[in-house]
């Protein structure tokens, strides 16, 4: 099953408001998505931690609605 682009962005941006995210169908499936996100959120936070965090705004979906999400993760510059 898909999940809709629109869908994964607004799930990203409920738990981290000020998100500036970028996602890319890689494949054209709508199954495999590249997402780069810049939050505040993640500033002094491992890229695991990062990256939990927005495994964790995706509740649950990963791995079943949403088969593959690249990501990469930062907080703003200074």
């Amino acid at each position: 099953m898909a999940m809709d682009a629109d869908e994964i962005v607004r799930l990203i941006k409920d738990a981290l408001p000020d998100a500036q995210i970028r996602l890319v169908d890689t494949a054209g499936d709508a199954n495999h998505y590249a997402a780069e996100i810049v939050s505040e959120a993640f500033r002094g936070k491992s890229k695991v931690a990062q990256h939990q965090m927005v495994y964790k705004a995706l509740k649950g979906r990963m791995g079943g609605d949403l088969h593959a999400l690249s990501l990469t993760t930062s907080a703003p510059a200074d």
